[in-house]
């Protein structure tokens, strides 16, 4: 794989993270990763649900609304009109209120004998003694002997209609306007976490998982816009709508307002009572969801295993036992947390029983017109509503802001060491490599390399061996300067590598990994990654040279035979000969093989070590190899054990001196079978 593949030195995307795509990290002979401990902040590591709450929450609250400072205006817009929707919606029951009493005014009106007024109408029922009705007929507006005023009935409706419409709007407008403009900062939140990525070392990803990096900037990302989309707007409008509710509530009847308001402590401590009890069991219901959807994954991944080994019903009764606890506790959290909203019903039946008793009471005796109690009982069915919404909106926006506490994290990560690019190379270089000096260790109380030093000629194959964990793939990652060193220097061609640009430094040096790595998409495609440029001439001559096409001709769809997701429709082999084509058309200075032909047969082994040595030609080439055999005609093999070299020379040379060599060689064809293929050497020497 060549870096002008921009793999792994260029962009690390969400997608290749998901497949391990493309990251060249410190293999297990070199580097052992830091025990990952997730918490229950992580969720699920694999695309489970994200965080639930945040540690720091305000200062997490605050930049996460610091994002929004650029749209500034248009926040206030939205704030602008869902202020006007609320009023709108909160007024509009006691205009409402007052249709109300003018439809009974008309009907008690009526009632009564023509020709007097109002007021001498009051005055005969209180020399009767009827007080409490005479205070219920005084507060009405009526003309005694005249019916409903229908002009005016209609004008009330109308207001209230074109009020409740107008209201609507600015909401459907609010929304659409905060959509907008959360999907804008969402975007950019998306684009500094890819551009993030790229801008990390390769150790931040050694010492975490996969599905944690994944998790932060997919799933995280998501739950902040949609805390940002919801609950952002919902919880500005239901706090507006509270503080209304219980302006008009006074402003109708304190007395009333007072009975309502006793509800809300009430309903408080139910809630946070029954809440504390079914958050701890949603946690379990989450952390039995992950645990059984790992089950799932393992269950599919290793499907071929469990037929083998005939663990059937093995893996069902584990299934069973962990579907059976994600059953316990989803059952529990939602019955328990069902309790919520039939209390606070209760508790809110109780305060609306309250108000109608009294409401009917002070109607009766005058103190309230009937509108008003109207009114007043709409405002008391409609207070726990917003109430209702915002304590769903406050655990959805805690949960996107523990998402955006971990996204933070993730974008303060401190980056890879900056450019300091002040000399370039030619367009065709030498491919001169020279080690001076040079120290490494991933941590500093486990060093790696120490004080290594060797050349690599050009044109030549450097072919390095050793036992695990002796330093070899560290070795070619300083090179491409995944890593920085520790002290010395690394030169090609005369220049050290740190003086310059990663990019230029990887558009010199093409790789050939262990793990081959197809994108989705055509053969063709795959093979024209390597140089975006190429003609379609340079490609077949690249296919046709590394024997890409001698296979891709038995294909059905030839060259457009599309890779799928897994790469399945292709073999190992094949899927290798590919890189190495990816690599040749690239046409790199300087070439990388790391340990490219272990996963392939020993007949596809042929094909892929006749490919590199096309490959190789004329280009200095590091190959690092377990298998003694594929590196016999190297120009000088580096022997390395505890990050040093401890011997290099050809293969003959190592052989004679009877060293580590030789104990590699003579432990890896074992005994008699390796006295064997030196006395073969031998004769064809002699030959």
């Amino acid at each position: 794989m060549s870096t002008n593949e921009k793999l792994p030195a260029g962009k690390i995307t969400a997608e290749k993270l998901t497949a391990g795509a493309g990251t060249v990290t410190a293999d297990d002979d070199d580097f052992v990763e830091e025990e990952y401990k997730p918490t229950e902040a992580d969720g699920d590591m694999f695309g489970g649900a994200p965080a639930k709450k945040a540690e720091h929450f305000w200062p997490s609250a605050k930049r996460l609304m610091g994002l929004l400072k650029p749209e500034s205006a248009g926040i206030a817009l939205v704030l602008a009109m869902v202020t006007v929707a609320v009023v709108l919606n909160v007024v509009a029951p006691r205009i409402l209120g007052q249709a109300m009493d003018v439809i009974f005014g008309g009907v008690v009106g009526k009632q009564l004998p023509a020709g007097v007024s109002k007021d001498q109408f009051v005055d005969g029922l209180r020399a009767q003694g009827e007080n409490n009705f005479a205070d219920m007929i005084a507060r009405m507006e009526l003309v005694p002997g005249a019916g409903i005023d229908f002009q005016k009935l209609s004008f009330l409706i109308s207001v209230v209609l074109v009020m409740y419409f107008v209201a609507n709007i600015f909401t459907w407008l609010q929304g659409y306007v905060l959509n907008v403009l959360v999907m804008r900062v969402v975007r950019k939140l998306r684009d500094d976490t890819e551009k993030k990525l790229n801008r990390l070392p390769l150790n931040y990803f050694d010492i975490r998982q996969r599905g944690d990096t994944l998790s932060r900037v997919t799933n995280d990302v998501d739950n902040i816009q949609q805390a940002l989309q919801q609950a952002f707007a919902q919880l500005l409008s239901s706090a507006l709508t509270v503080i209304g509710i219980v302006i008009m509530m006074f402003i109708v009847s304190w007395q009333l307002a007072l009975i309502a308001l006793v509800a809300l402590p009430l309903s408080g401590v139910a809630a946070g009572i029954i809440g504390a009890r079914s958050q701890k069991l949603f946690a379990a219901q989450w952390k039995n969801t992950g645990t059984l959807n790992g089950q799932i994954e393992e269950s599919f991944a290793g499907h071929d295993l469990v037929r083998v080994f005939g663990r059937d019903a093995d893996i069902l009764a584990r299934f069973d036992e962990r579907n059976e606890a994600l059953y316990k506790a989803s059952f529990g959290a939602q019955f328990v947390s069902g309790m919520i909203m039939p209390v606070m019903q209760f508790v809110s039946y109780l305060s609306y029983v309250g108000i109608a008793v009294v409401g009917g009471l002070r109607v009766a005796s005058g103190g309230m017109s009937l509108g008003d109690a109207t009114a007043f009982i709409q405002y008391s069915r409609e207070f726990t509503q917003p109430l209702g919404q915002m304590a769903g909106m406050a655990n959805m926006l805690q949960s996107g802001v523990a998402s955006a506490e971990r996204v933070f994290e993730f974008l303060d990560a401190e980056e890879q060491d900056a450019e300091t690019a002040i000399e370039h190379l030619p367009a065709k270089t030498d491919g001169h490599v020279e080690f001076k000096r040079v120290t490494f260790s991933y941590s500093a109380d486990k060093p790696l390399i120490e004080d290594l030093s060797f050349n690599a000629e050009p044109g030549h194959t450097v072919a390095i061996v050793g036992p695990t964990g002796a330093g070899k793939t560290t070795l070619v990652n300083l090179v491409m300067r995944f890593y920085e060193l520790n002290s010395g220097s690394i030169t090609l061609d005369g220049v050290d590598i740190t003086r310059l640009s990663r990019s230029e430094l990887r558009a010199k040096v093409g790789m050939v990994l262990q793990d081959a790595w197809l994108f989705g998409g055509s053969i063709y495609d795959n093979i024209k990654y390597g140089n975006l440029n190429a003609t379609e001439e340079q490609i077949m001559e690249a296919a046709r040279a590394t024997f890409v096409d001698r296979f891709v001709r038995a294909l059905p769809d030839g060259y457009n035979t599309v890779i799928d997701e897994e790469g399945n429709n292709v073999s190992a082999g094949e899927k290798q000969l590919i890189t190495i084509a990816r690599a040749f058309v690239a046409n790199p200075s300087l070439l990388i093989l790391d340990e490219a032909t272990s996963s392939v047969d020993t007949r596809t082994e042929v094909l892929v070590q006749k490919a590199m040595a096309a490959l190789r030609t004329d280009r200095t080439s590091f190959v690092i190899a377990h298998r003694l055999s594929t590196i016999r005609d190297a120009d000088t093999i580096l022997v390395m054990e505890a990050g040093r070299i401890v011997e290099q020379g050809n293969h003959r040379d190592l052989l004679e001196l009877q060293g580590a060599y030789y104990r590699l060689y003579m432990s890896q064809f074992a005994g008699e079978d390796a006295e064997q293929s030196l006395a073969d050497e031998a004769t064809a020497v002699h030959s």
